[in-house]
């Protein structure tokens, strides 16, 4: 795979709907192109404790920032076209699905694939398939892990070399 865009969303609370944060890279001709970063004002509005120290967002990161729908209106044109790769994808596509649903959105039809499913059946070796092992196990060093779009590049280097 060339072509995609890989997408990594972190969530405010255990609703798939909560994110409170997006990160997109665009991968054609199997070169990264492009990036995007945002913060999302969650929906519902509330931060979790444990969802909070993972990623290290609150409150006050989001307060003050954009709903989901006029983020994906940046986001939509970036990858239009592209198929979507994430990292536990059935997650990822979970949250895109449950924001879109929220905010009566319609769904146009994105293809996802997994990064992690793919590591499973090739890297067998590995002690566990979680972003960061697989990562680096394609060379890529991952240093602000649950950064959205940290991880969205290093879901794109994974899928760049096992994709």
């Amino acid at each position: 795979m060339q072509d995609f865009a890989a997408i990594d969303f972190e969530t405010a609370n255990g609703e798939r709907s909560s994110v409170c944060s997006v990160g997109v890279v665009v991968v054609r001709g199997g070169e990264v192109c492009d990036t995007f970063y945002s913060l999302i004002q969650p929906e519902p509005n509330y931060y979790s404790w444990f969802c909070q120290r993972v990623h290290g967002l609150g409150p006050r990161d989001t307060d003050s920032a954009e709903v989901f729908p006029k983020v994906w209106a940046r986001v939509a044109p970036l990858i239009e076209g592209l198929p979507l790769v994430a990292h536990n994808s059935p997650f990822d596509e979970g949250c895109l699905r449950a924001v879109m649903r929220v905010y009566q959105m319609d769904w146009p039809d994105y293809k996802f694939y997994c990064t992690c499913r793919a590591a499973r059946r090739k890297m067998k070796y590995l002690p566990n398939h979680q972003l960061h092992t697989v990562a680096e196990a394609c060379g890529f060093c991952l240093e602000n892990h649950h950064h959205a779009l940290a991880d969205a590049e290093a879901c794109a280097a994974i899928a760049i070399q096992l994709l």
